[in-house]
């Protein structure tokens, strides 16, 4: 049995599709038993994780340092959670990438970015050449592995489970201070997010007219 750990992605009020997506990839590892940790202000978004098909169990580490949070000082958090588990997966997104590459180096544990695929605990299939390729990267024997899913590889899990929610305690580990929010600007827009559309139509030069 594979014990695979998903960091949650969320807004603080609800759960990014995308983490949804990242259960589908650990679903397709044969006896992945899930665990989605959920670094939030409230408890609200882990009872939306434990909502999602095949999730085993969801750690709620509530904190209001998390409302904004930093992948800086996120990523050694995850680090001390992250014993029990061969592998470590986020979405391959904005936040995603931010964040893994900093845990897989605090654990000095191979990367595997944008997996498309699990062929097993070790071995995945991820995109090169702007996906042009197909690699299938094998990551060793090591004791564990981090990965970033692209979220467009997979359907959103859905709904309906009931996985037990656990309060963790915010880890007491050193935190980095040379980093901290200033300000958060994002445009508002009715759009879907790109990062996780199963497929993307844009038109240029080669229409003639906007009809």
């Amino acid at each position: 049995m594979s014990a695979v750990l998903i960091i949650a992605e969320h807004n603080g009020r609800e759960l990014n599709s995308a983490t949804a997506r990242c259960v589908s990839c650990a679903t397709s590892l044969p006896g992945a038993r899930i665990t989605v940790a959920v670094f939030a202000a409230n408890a609200a978004v882990a009872q939306q994780a434990a909502a999602i098909q095949g999730v085993n169990e969801v750690l709620s580490i509530c904190h209001d340092s998390y409302a904004q949070p930093l992948a800086a000082t996120l990523a050694p958090q995850i680090v001390a959670l992250a014993a029990p588990y061969e592998l470590l997966l986020a979405a391959a997104t904005t936040f995603g990438k931010d964040l893994m590459p900093r845990v897989a180096a605090l654990l000095d544990a191979p990367q595997v970015s944008d997996i498309c695929a699990i062929e097993s605990a070790r071995r995945f299939r991820r995109p090169i050449f702007a996906g042009n390729i197909i690699a299938t990267v094998d990551a060793g024997s090591e004791s564990k592995v981090v990965g970033t899913v692209r979220a467009a590889s997979y359907q959103a899990a859905t709904a309906g489970g009931s996985a037990p929610v656990r309060d963790v305690a915010r880890p007491d580990v050193p935190l980095p201070t040379h980093t901290r929010l200033i300000e958060l600007s994002a445009p508002k827009s009715d759009r879907p997010d790109l990062q996780s559309a199963a497929r993307v139509v844009s038109g240029g030069r080669g229409f003639g007219s906007a009809e």
